[in-house]
């Protein structure tokens, strides 16, 4: 049935401030952060790199990860330290987070001013550590903020230990090509000689790609829409297993989906919520029609993605069914192979 008026009739009125869903991508951050806080690990001498850099960082650098897809979401090896595991590709998460579970005996710094916020409300305060080293392919960075948080229930829903999720921060300076056909991602890092004149090689080698421009606001990706007529800004998210409508749209955009029903989504701790369920169609990446795509309709008022004033969803990466797509955080350029 189409989507009317009625919307908000649909939400129950104490659900009406409902966050993000999945914890992934639900850290909000009000405030920048220092290091002063955390101190070395006992025993261990942390590097003289100063903090959040490699020792290679002016320099360009390219590698490719092999990936493996579970559910909605993509799985790349990563080390901290001398610990390696899966990590979630995660363009939602503005940091590198990692699952407390593996890494309580780390130093841990509380974010006062700062808490989790998720679909089911606000949750504990943000706790951080400094990490000596991390790793991802040829990347490495040294005296590494990175935010702690329990991904216990996402393991337990994939069956698969997660070490945490690769966010942002670590490819503001990247070229980023995921290739869903032969399930790689190919990185390359932009060296200040490079800058706006870097050639990619993979977009020479298959020019069948249409390129769409990007923001990044508040370390996410943010990318123009078009629904029902209306422009819109959407996040950008791969760490994100379902689209997500805001709740507070014109009527008029409603019009253009078809309530399937209602979901429990769990968010921050044990708290579940209620969200709606719907088919979206007439939906425009650029000049490209996108299929029907299935989203969750929520309040966007108080999550992560508030920050970022005028974001109007979020855009996942599952259900667009693409060969690859490309990012240029540099430059700020979206590439789409169909």
């Amino acid at each position: 049935m189409g989507f009317h008026p009625t919307i908000q009739s649909f939400i129950n009125p104490a659900l009406r401030p409902l966050l993000f869903v999945w914890v992934l991508a639900t850290m909000s951050f009000k405030t920048p952060y220092h290091h002063s806080a955390i101190t070395d690990p006992p025993g261990k001498q942390q590097p003289t790199t100063p903090p959040g850099t490699d020792n290679k960082q002016d320099d360009s650098l390219s590698f490719s990860l092999p990936f493996n897809k579970i559910g909605g979401l993509i799985f790349v090896k990563g080390k901290v330290d001398d610990v390696e595991g899966n990590f979630i590709l995660d363009t939602g998460a503005p940091h590198l987070v990692l699952n407390l579970v593996y890494f309580r005996n780390y130093p841990i710094e509380v974010a006062s001013q700062e808490q989790q916020s998720s679909m089911s409300g606000i949750g504990q305060y943000i706790h951080r550590t400094r990490l000596r080293r991390f790793a991802m392919g040829a990347a490495q960075y040294f005296q590494y903020d990175a935010d702690l948080t329990d991904l216990g229930h996402l393991e337990n829903s994939k069956g698969i230990k997660i070490l945490g999720l690769l966010g942002m921060d670590l490819l503001r300076q990247m070229e980023m090509i995921i290739d869903y056909e032969q399930n790689m991602i190919h990185f390359h890092r932009i060296g200040r000689k490079e800058g706006n004149s870097y050639q990619s090689q993979h977009l020479q080698a298959d020019a069948a790609f249409t390129t769409q421009a990007i923001d990044i606001s508040q370390n996410q990706v943010i990318t123009g829409m078009e629904l029902a007529g209306r422009k819109m800004r959407f996040v950008f998210d791969s760490g994100a297993e379902t689209h997500i409508l805001d709740s507070r749209l014109p009527d008029k955009v409603y019009e253009q989906a078809s309530i399937l029903g209602k979901i429990n989504v769990k968010g921050t701790g044990s708290k579940t919520v209620e969200a709606l369920r719907a088919n979206v169609t007439g939906m425009k990446l650029g000049n490209e029609a996108l299929p029907t795509l299935p989203f969750l309709i929520a309040n966007l008022e108080q999550t992560c993605f508030a920050q970022n004033m005028g974001v109007h969803g979020v855009l996942g990466l599952e259900f667009l069914k693409l060969r690859k797509i490309g990012f240029n955080f540099v430059t700020r350029k979206m590439y789409i192979w169909k």
